[in-house]
Order: C-alpha cells, then sequence, then structure tokens
C-alpha cells in the first residue's frame, strides 16, 4: 500500500497548515478524497462518500480563513459511522430496512460542531447492523476488514470508523458505544478511542441502540487529537433532553499536565481473568510504564456484565418490535435473532438490572475515591481472523461474538469516561488495546494519561501498510 502524506498527518498538524496557509482545505480534501476511493475498496470502511459536500465544505473553510476566522479543525478531513444523521443521506444504521427512509433533513448535532469548527464531512461509514454487533461483519454491506491484516476483524459495531482512522483515509472519525463499540475497533485497528462520560456529549440526530447506554465519541491516531476534537465536541445542546447540561473542560489544554500526582491501579479480579495472555501483558506494559503496582478488585464486575446484557437486549428489542413484526427477513439472521431472544426478557428482570446497575455505580465510586485512574484490557485478544465462531478463553470454547466484549461492558454499563490505548507488544503482528478509565465527567485524567504513554512510547497508532494476511 503507498501512505501518502496526507495519510500520516494528524488532524491537529492538519488544522495547524491550513490555519497558517501552508495547504489550502480544498487540497487536504482532495488528497483525501483519493485516498478514500484508492482504499475503500480494499478495506470497506465507508458506506456513503460524500464528495461533492467535502470539496464544497472545504471551499467555505478557505473563505472563512481568508477572512480572518481561526478555526480549531481548519480542513480536517473526518467521518461519521452511518448512524449519525448527514443531511440529503439516508440514515442506513448498518441495516436493509432503513434505506427505504427519506434521507436525513439536517446534520446530526455533533456534525454540525465539527462543521462549524472547520471539519470537512467526507462520508458515512460501515458499521454493525443497528449497532448490535463487536465484529464488523454485516450481511447487508459486507464485511469491513482490518487495515493492519485484511484476513481479520475490525471490531464493532464502529468498525468503519476504525478502519477509516487506522488506514490514514481520515484522521478522525465519530463512532458510538453502547457496550464497547468504540473501545472494540480501537482495541482490534490500533487507535485512540474515547468513550465519553454517559450523558457528556449530544445524542441529536444519530439513531439509538439503547437509550440507557448510549454514548457518541471520537477515534484517532494520537490522544491530542482526541482531546482536539473532544473539546469541539462538548457543550449542551437543547436538542438532546437525555444529555447532562454540565459545562464543558478543556482537555486538550491539560494534556501536558503530566500524571505525577495521578493515583494509579490495575483493574483486578474480573479484569484479569478469562482473556489470552497479550490482553494482559498489554495491561502490565501500560502500568509499568505508569509506575502503577497496585491493583484492586472491582466487585460484581461479572454481574454488572450480564446485567448490562439485559438491560441492551430488552431495551434494544422493544426499539425494533415493529420491524421485526413486519420485515423479519430484511434483518441480518444474527442480529434478528437477538433482537428476538429479548423480546422475550421478563419485565422484572430489567428491573433488577437497573437496581443492581445503581448499587454497582455507587461501588465504583467508592473505589474512585482510593484511585484516579484504572487500567484494564480493552479486549481480551488480538483481532480475530474473519467469520470467527468461538474463542477459548480460560480453557473453555465460548462464542466469539459476544465475549469480545468482555472487559468493556462493564464499564460502559455505568458510563465511566475511557480512553482506549494501542499497544504493539514486542514481536505481535497486530496491536491491542488498553483500557485507561476515569471517574465520570473526568476525561481530561484519562486524555493525560493516553498522552503521557504515547509521548512516552508505550502505546502509538502509526498508519497500517495494508496487508492481506499474517504468517
Amino acid at each position: 500500500m503507498t501512505i501518502t502524506p496526507h495519510m500520516t498527518r494528524t488532524a491537529t498538524q492538519t488544522a495547524a497548515a491550513v490555519q497558517s496557509g501552508a495547504i489550502s482545505a480544498e487540497a487536504v480534501a482532495t488528497h483525501a478524497l483519493a485516498d478514500i476511493n484508492r482504499l475503500n475498496p480494499i478495506v470497506n470502511a465507508y458506506t456513503d462518500i460524500t464528495t461533492e459536500r467535502a470539496l464544497t465544505e472545504a471551499r467555505a473553510v478557505d473563505k472563512r480563513l481568508a477572512a480572518g476566522e481561526t478555526l480549531p479543525l481548519a480542513g480536517v478531513p473526518y467521518a461519521v459511522k452511518n448512524l449519525f444523521d448527514i443531511e440529503s443521506v439516508v440514515t442506513r444504521a448498518g441495516s436493509k430496512i432503513n434505506l427505504s427512509n427519506q434521507p436525513a433533513s439536517a446534520d446530526a448535532s455533533l456534525i454540525q460542531r465539527l462543521s462549524q469548527a472547520g471539519g470537512v464531512l467526507t462520508g458515512g461509514l460501515h458499521m454493525g447492523e443497528y449497532a448490535y454487533d463487536f465484529t464488523g461483519e454485516n450481511a447487508h454491506d459486507g464485511n469491513c476488514l482490518n487495515p493492519h491484516d485484511t484476513t481479520r476483524m475490525t471490531g464493532g459495531s464502529s468498525s468503519g470508523s476504525g478502519a477509516a482512522a487506522a488506514s490514514g483515509m481520515v484522521p478522525i472519525t465519530l463512532g458510538s458505544d453502547t457496550n464497547g463499540s468504540i473501545r472494540v475497533p480501537s482495541s482490534f485497528c490500533g487507535l485512540f478511542g474515547l468513550k465519553p462520560t454517559f450523558g457528556r456529549l449530544s445524542r441529536a440526530g444519530s439513531f439509538p441502540f439503547v437509550g440507557d447506554l448510549d454514548h457518541l465519541g471520537p477515534l484517532a491516531r494520537t490522544a491530542e487529537d482526541l482531546a482536539l476534537v473532544f473539546d469541539v465536541l462538548q457543550g449542551h445542546d437543547p436538542a438532546d433532553p437525555a444529555q447532562a447540561n454540565r459545562p464543558g473542560i478543556a482537555t486538550k489544554a491539560t494534556l501536558s499536565e503530566g500524571i505525577e500526582n495521578l493515583r494509579i491501579a490495575v483493574a483486578g479480579g474480573y479484569f484479569r481473568k478469562s482473556g489470552q495472555p497479550e490482553a494482559f501483558n498489554a495491561v502490565d506494559l501500560v502500568a509499568a510504564e505508569l509506575g502503577a503496582n497496585r491493583e484492586i478488585d472491582i466487585p460484581e464486575a461479572a454481574r454488572a456484565r450480564a446485567a448490562a446484557y439485559i438491560i441492551t437486549t430488552a431495551q434494544s428489542s422493544a426499539l425494533h418490535l415493529g420491524r421485526l413484526k413486519k420485515q423479519p427477513e430484511n434483518f441480518d439472521p444474527d442480529t434478528r435473532d437477538r433482537f428476538l431472544s429479548g423480546a422475550m426478557v421478563p419485565a422484572v428482570w430489567v428491573q433488577q438490572a437497573q437496581r443492581f446497575r445503581t448499587w454497582f455505580q455507587h461501588q465504583m465510586r467508592d473505589i474512585f475515591k482510593d484511585v484516579d485512574v484504572l487500567l484494564a484490557p480493552t479486549t481480551p485478544f488480538h483481532a480475530l481472523p474473519s467469520g470467527t465462531k468461538t474463542v477459548v478463553l480460560d480453557g473453555v470454547e465460548l462464542p466469539a461474538r459476544p465475549n469480545i466484549g468482555l472487559f468493556t461492558q462493564p464499564i460502559s454499563f455505568i458510563g465511566l469516561p475511557v480512553v482506549s490505548v494501542p499497544v504493539w507488544l514486542e514481536g505481535a503482528a497486530l496491536p491491542i488495546g488498553v483500557q485507561v478509565i476515569a471517574p465520570a465527567w473526568r476525561e481530561d485524567i484519562a486524555l493525560r494519561v493516553a498522552h503521557h504513554l504515547q509521548h512516552s512510547g508505550a502505546v502509538s497508532a502509526p498508519v497500517a501498510g495494508i496487508t492481506t494476511g499474517i504468517n
């Protein structure tokens, strides 16, 4: 694969170059679109390429800069998971059924914010059907392929978000995370991925999966780019009544504050079991770099994962019940079966899961009185070969798809902010992620740790030199 200069440029570098006049936003967009059209047939990251919009937005950015504006994302190309509304594009949400819907009449709120900041939208990205997926495999749109090894999964459900950023087509993407769908592709594709605190960012103009657990957030190849984009995305949005009305925090400005005063520990118990060696080796490497020599057991994390499953399957099934009755044949069979099983979950189970959720939140609040950061694996293993149906964990053969989210679900269940950082173990051909978990509303802490790890060389997210197999 030919790696062009555009592909290795970060969002921060691109914005600085365009703002200074060293390159025009239109030229950046033209290069990005050329790379997208060259590489997308290989990895299948995009479902909709918005060529004319990208060029129009880029020209508008050049005019705004000429008029004296300062734009934090001047000319930065980006793309979004196709559950975000894009004006004049059908919001697919990874499905066949939604294709009969009318195109969106307006952009999602987060897209509007990126555009206002000078970002240039290049299109909508591949995802698992209705976001109920951890693999990146879609019966309607085909598999999204891992740029580090196209025989492997990208992870999901923000599969295209992972592949587009890891391959260098764009420096930043937006995804969604209900049970791990930003963090899993970040781990498999070797990216920095931010799942913010539940309620931090507006969800207006995005197709829902599970209202009680859905988060939106960015993926990028540097912690600095994550902070840059996150700061643009923050702020109260009256269009989303479920969003918390809290002041934003300037995360990019605090990246250089360091980690000297942070109390960092490794999540033990549940988070030190049931993974393959690479998952725990990656955590140990990060912990050593951070000087973290404490291990703290997280009580009832396995039960938290089970409760997250109950809430996920019950709420998502209720959302899709009408479609299941009218068009069952138009669902991916695997997704349809999960929705149908969820429709039979007793209401009392859901009620008990919600009660447990409150209890688990209190337990984690108490833990964060004693520490500032917890470290845990993101995924239990490297990216699996496409089509893998089962994995062996602790000597037991288990279904692969649900167990990819083994370590992410207990954290999103209570909405804590997490940055997944990409680790390349010595001799490894594939990356794997480590979760940097912070207290609620303290994304700045997780980003500071990620930034430190990146600048120490412990973690990195190089552009993938697309390969078709690893021996």
